[in-house]
């Protein structure tokens, strides 16, 4: 097989502020820097993205080019990558298991079912594929995958380096300046994500220790059933006055709450790599993360692991670890060294070497 000139992508939706989509739209950059042409093509393109994506129907039949699907859900596209006559590479960000969504979000639900149904079937047509993490690539392995190789989230460099945004910035100080300390998680309201269970553990910490912090729940809702009973459960709570979800906020706005935050809280269920947990890492804020899926592969020696999330086991720790300067302070050091072990130029590193791998095996 002659060495492709172009390799395109294919994934469901791409949107802004997301992470697959930003991974994507970096890992075109790298192919175009290696000297492959290099479209995207989205069933579903969001706002912001128009101009930078093609629509799915625009993609031909040119079995020249290679294919790399983008794969974290259920969709059509999945078939249409399946049909297509192209040489196929596949990266795998995990797809939530359905029993963890479906009560919430049932049309969700029965897209995570159709994308694991997807991943196996495509397997005797992939030639090579990606996976964020050890955890992703053992799931790809039992399925049937022939050749993996992992290839970290290419972490959004703007969530890493932008500047905080001054008047929220200044907002939060003057919240902290009446005392308490500041929880944070950033990632979708989403069931999986669990953030019912990190209200629990923030209400005991509130009740236990620290009666006057306050909770930042960052990102944008998947659903509005979820989300709703989310702040219901706060209000029964009496919280609604420290806990703050914040919807999708800017990459300034994101800063300002990183820059704030006494603690990053990570309660999910389900995470097939976490990328804001290395963003906490790098940005010095000790990180408390229950250690499901592939959670402690991306946390490494960076952060508490916890093997039960338990509200009283939650708020302990966090509560060790705000109070504890010494521990802090390490913990602090742990993430930082963690982080720069996942910077984003290892994980180019690693994308530019599995895609010549992929070129070397074909």
């Amino acid at each position: 097989m002659n060495e492709p000139t172009r390799i395109d992508q294919v994934i469901p939706a791409i949107v802004e502020h997301d992470a697959v989509s930003n991974h994507t739209f970096e890992a075109q950059r790298l192919l175009q820097e290696m000297g492959f042409s290099s479209e995207i093509y989205a069933r579903i393109i969001g706002p912001g993205c128009d101009g930078r994506v093609k629509p799915l129907d625009d993609l031909d039949g040119d079995r020249s080019r290679w294919l790399l699907y983008q794969s974290s859900i259920g969709s059509p596209a999945a078939e249409v990558f399946a049909r297509h006559g192209a040489h196929k590479l596949l990266d795998y960000h995990n797809i939530t298991p359905a029993d963890l969504v479906e009560r919430w979000l049932p049309p969700l639900g029965a897209e995570t079912r159709l994308g694991r149904a997807q991943l196996e079937r495509l397997a005797s047509g992939v030639a090579f594929a990606l996976a964020d993490s050890g955890f992703n690539a053992a799931e790809l392995d039992a399925v049937g995958y022939r050749h993996t190789r992992v290839v970290p989230v290419l972490v959004d460099t703007g969530n890493i380096e932008a500047d905080p945004d001054d008047a929220l910035m200044d907002r939060l100080a003057r919240s902290k300046a009446a005392g308490g300390s500041d929880w944070l998680f950033v990632g979708q309201i989403a069931p999986h994500k669990a953030q019912h269970d990190i209200v629990k553990a923030f209400a005991c910490y509130r009740r236990v220790f620290d009666g006057q912090a306050r909770l930042h729940l960052v990102g944008r809702e998947m659903g509005s059933t979820y989300r709703d009973a989310v702040r219901r459960f706060i209000a029964d709570l009496g919280l609604s006055a420290a806990v703050t979800l914040t919807g999708s906020v800017s990459t300034s706005e994101l800063a300002a709450y990183y820059a704030s935050a006494d603690v990053f809280v990570c309660c999910s269920d389900h995470e097939g790599f976490c990328a804001p947990i290395v963003e906490a890492m790098h940005r010095g804020v000790p990180v408390v993360v229950y250690a499901a899926a592939a959670l402690p592969e991306t946390v490494g020696a960076g952060g508490v692991l916890l093997s039960s999330k338990s509200p009283a086991v939650v708020a302990s720790a966090v509560h060790h670890v705000v109070e504890d300067q010494t521990l802090h302070r390490a913990l602090v050091d742990a993430g930082r060294l963690r982080a720069s072990e996942l910077t984003i130029a290892s994980a180019r590193d690693h994308f530019r070497a599995a895609i010549k791998d992929s070129i070397a095996l074909a």
